[in-house]
């Protein structure tokens, strides 16, 4: 019988066949489109792109909140009495998703919730690990588990391209003047999540083409992932001679098991059609 839990909201990411396989439980995020809030995940990515394309008003994104939270925890707890829920949630700083769960868990003694300060693969990649942790280590304690967490959640790392800068600027993320400047210097934000915040720690000229491969190199080269863990990011619209590229130099660097992870509604309102990621855990 299972012992332990994982919820994750679907701003992780997280590929169906890891959820199916590991039993993941997944509460829905939003976006609105057109006055409408709907589940991420429930509807096609090319919706959100085709309402900005349409509107030229970008669609918004909202946490899950409290009440799908504690349907979620009291649904497993009813089917599972004597089970512990373990919340591996979405970014604290970039929404409300931890407040909202601590208050939907308040008086519920069997929930525990960390803050991986990931979003989508990254999120992901730390849900898979404790998911394999947990199949490979049933009687772990709680405290073992939350230890075991934070390690693979201090290894961490995710950062990617915007797939298209309209985007980062309708969503209030960059400046006009920014934009403009990126765009007249043909530059790409190259952003990272660093202690749970997306951060613009360089920036990149060239095509997508280009900047892919040059920064898959640098990225590959200087934080030394695991190689059993890497997967690469992209959302809907991102060119196939791209992800051919990336897999080859991935593999080139001692990379063969190569996953992609497709970003969903949610992720991909706030970087566009076209993005592409990297991450995995570091052995450095």
């Amino acid at each position: 019988m299972k012992k332990v839990f994982i919820v994750a909201e679907t701003g992780a990411d997280i590929p169906s066949k890891y959820v199916s396989e590991y039993g993941l439980c997944i509460v829905p995020m939003h976006v609105s489109i057109d006055g409408k809030s709907l589940k991420d995940g429930a509807f096609p990515v090319s919706e959100v792109f085709d309402s900005y394309k349409r509107t030229k008003k970008l669609p918004t994104t909202s946490a899950t909140n409290p009440d799908e939270y504690k349907e979620m925890f009291e649904k497993i707890h009813t089917e599972n009495p004597d089970a512990k829920i373990l919340h591996l949630c979405y970014s604290a700083i970039t929404t409300a998703t931890y407040q909202n769960a601590l208050i939907a868990s308040e008086g519920l003694d069997y929930v525990t919730h960390i803050d991986t300060k990931e979003v989508t693969g990254g999120q992901a990649s730390i849900v898979i690990k404790m998911a394999e942790y947990l199949k490979n280590n049933p009687d772990a304690t709680m405290d073992e588990i939350k230890k075991e967490a934070q390690y693979w959640i201090s290894k961490s790392c995710c950062a990617f391209f915007p797939g298209d800068l309209d985007y980062l600027r309708a969503g209030g993320r960059v400046s006009n003047a920014a934009y403009l400047g990126a765009t007249l210097l043909g530059l790409k934000p190259f952003i990272e999540m660093i202690d749970g915040k997306l951060v613009c720690t360089k920036k990149y000229r060239g095509s997508m083409s280009k900047v892919c491969k040059k920064m898959l190199r640098e990225y590959l080269a200087e934080h030394n992932l695991e190689p059993e863990s890497i997967f690469l990011i992209r959302s809907e619209g991102l060119d196939k001679e791209i992800q051919r590229d990336a897999e080859e130099i991935a593999k080139e660097m001692g990379y063969t098991d190569v996953k992609w992870i497709d970003t969903g509604c949610v992720i991909s309102t706030h970087c566009g059609p076209g993005a592409f990621g990297v991450g995995g855990f570091t052995r450095n």
